[in-house]
């Protein structure tokens, strides 16, 4: 066989060519590598289109990315219930902040009861869809009634029973749905007797405004609404326990929590951590004092300790 004999400066080329192809290979393949790692390194976190639940969705962002090495898409704001219910169940998102009796009475149609109850219940309903409900976070958005403190004060007001023995002298002023559902006032007054001298339907932000001015005495609310911070109003108890809780905790999805088990134990850092007043501060920050979600976010997470400012 013929030798084939290559000069110096040849034999440097052919070099160059077989490393310039070694290291494109290289490249390729890590390329390949580093995007399923990039995929495998991500997820999604969602929120409905309220304050509260986008501060909660960016509080868990903020935890995920301090404690782990987990990069966190952010798509807050996505819409209402069904629409985030819709987007973790297709996996568009991996996790959001949700509700115990919203999971329970309106994705599963199912009875809540108290919220140890409720919490089981929602548990054992997200089990058939392979999804599942951490630790809550400590608040509670149920529906409530309110009075300003002085009206708690004067009648010595703590319960829904207190108030049903005053009703008679006082004016309602509520949301024109909360007036006429079931689960609103039709079943307060047959539970607890409250028979109000007047009953009024009104707009959800006029209703503050009402009672802050003293044209109604009593007031349909969300338990964390930013507006009872804003106004000194007094949540009354619902010692009967007519309202379903509607405990706030992180839902995620069994195949995420599956290839990253650190989240549990990082998500659960949260757990008990913000109480109702609280949240109603943090709503208030955002809607009347005019700060970003963001802002408020990080920084409720730095004065609780959980994250480095």
């Amino acid at each position: 066989m013929k030798m084939i004999k290559f000069s110096k400066k040849t034999a440097v080329g052919l070099l160059a060519v077989v490393l310039m192809t070694m290291l494109l290979s290289a490249c390729g393949g890590g390329a390949n590598k580093d995007s399923g790692a990039g995929n495998a390194g991500e997820i999604t976190i969602g929120s409905k289109n309220f304050t509260e639940n986008m501060l909660l969705a960016l509080m868990m962002a903020e935890l995920i990315e301090a404690k782990t090495d987990i990069k966190v898409k952010r798509q807050v704001n996505l819409g209402g219930s069904n629409v985030a219910w819709s987007a973790l169940k297709n996996g568009e998102i991996q996790l959001y902040p949700e509700y115990t009796g919203t999971v329970v009475a309106n994705y599963y149609q199912e009875e809540t009861g108290n919220s140890a109850e409720s919490l089981a219940k929602t548990r054992e309903l997200l089990a058939d869809d392979e999804l599942f409900f951490l630790e809550p976070f400590g608040i509670n958005n149920t529906y409530t009634l309110a009075v300003t403190r002085e009206t708690a004060e004067r009648h010595n007001l703590e319960t829904f029973s207190d108030l049903a023995k005053v009703s008679g002298d006082m004016i309602l002023g509520v949301e024109f749905e909360f007036l006429d559902r079931d689960d609103g006032f039709p079943g307060i007054q047959k539970l607890y007797g409250m028979n109000f001298k007047q009953q009024k339907g009104m707009d959800h932000g006029i209703m503050y405004q009402s009672i802050a001015s003293g044209e109604t005495d009593v007031t349909n609310a969300y338990a964390t609404d930013a507006q009872i911070k804003v106004h000194d109003l007094v949540i009354l108890r619902d010692d009967k326990e007519f309202f379903p809780p509607y405990d706030a905790g992180p839902v995620i999805r069994k195949a995420t929590l599956e290839q990253y088990p650190e989240l549990e134990e990082v998500l659960n850092l949260m757990s008990g951590l913000i109480s109702d007043e609280e949240m109603q501060k943090l709503n208030a920050d955002v809607d009347v004092e005019g700060l970003k979600e963001e802002e408020v976010a990080r920084q409720f997470l730095i004065e609780k300790g959980l994250i480095e400012g």
